[in-house]
């Protein structure tokens, strides 16, 4: 058995199904909420595709009906994630193959295709994707970020799945029509650009190599240890900031793929100040 694959069964595949049966038909918004629950995973949000996304090779090969983004918020995964196998069999990229694990098994049984951001050439478009979900926009940290969770969400998989529920669609609709807000606009100080200890982020970019090469030497360890300085100084959903071992994780993670690996570590108590 594959650790932290669900157990489904599936309806009959449609494009439309009726209204009032979201509460108990798989693949249903209340169902895939369920079923992702145990997992601290979340479902972000749904969107319908037009004539001009069916050109995309990911939703090319089959009708679909909508397409689901599933996510995580702050650390809500990462229980179910660190108790896995997956971050102990010393293979790489153990999130990506958990979340593989859990998304196939979606869409295996519901008739569908998960999609994932590593998928590729070519790579389905995951932030335009989201921000047809959401009501999202892209921060000068260059993540994309939410009015509530601030930077703290990621999406891990999409899910195109043959069937929609007709109060989901109405409920998709419902979203496409909330106002949005650019929160980073309205922020005047935008601390975010001014935290980073080595200026990896300014108003024209992102210095990848500036970054990594901190994380790299003992100036980095606030970073290593805590998570990217620029991202905590956001003042957007800060309650939904990554624990400490999430957060060390994902560092080790981009430390990794941009040089020498870089251990995830847990925060040392200070020494007592001299007199």
């Amino acid at each position: 058995k594959t650790p932290g694959r669900p157990k489904f069964s599936c309806t009959p595949s449609g494009s439309l199904a009726k209204p009032g049966m979201g509460a108990r038909m798989t693949g249903s918004r209340k169902w895939l909420e369920t079923a992702l629950a145990q997992h601290g995973l979340r479902l972000r949000g749904g969107w319908v595709p037009g004539p001009g996304d069916a050109t995309l090779p990911p939703l090319a090969a089959a009708a679909v009906a909508v397409v689901w983004m599933v996510g995580q918020v702050g650390s809500e995964c990462w229980p179910a994630f660190s108790g896995s196998a997956f971050l102990h069999d010393g293979l790489p990229d153990p999130l990506d193959r958990w979340s593989k694990s859990i998304g196939d098994a979606l869409a295996r049984q519901c008739a569908g295709r998960a999609i994932y951001p590593s998928d590729g050439p070519p790579f389905a478009p995951f932030q335009q994707w989201a921000r047809r979900a959401e009501p999202l926009q892209t921060s000068p940290l260059l993540l994309q970020i939410h009015p509530q969770f601030g930077l703290w969400h990621a999406y891990r998989f999409a899910l195109a799945l043959p069937q929609l529920d007709a109060d989901d669609a109405g409920t998709i609709a419902a979203q496409q029509q909330q106002p949005q807000t650019d929160v980073c606009l309205s922020c005047v100080s935008q601390p975010c650009l001014s935290a980073c200890p080595v200026d990896a982020f300014t108003t024209s970019g992102y210095a990848v190599d500036r970054c990594a090469g901190h994380l790299h030497g003992p100036a980095g360890s606030d970073c290593v240890v805590s998570g990217c300085q620029a991202r905590r100084a956001c003042p957007v959903g800060v309650g939904y900031a990554y624990a400490q071992p999430h957060a060390a994780f994902h560092m080790a993670a981009f430390a990794t793929r941009h040089g020498d690996s870089v251990t995830p570590q847990t925060p040392q108590k200070r020494e007592p100040a001299l007199p």
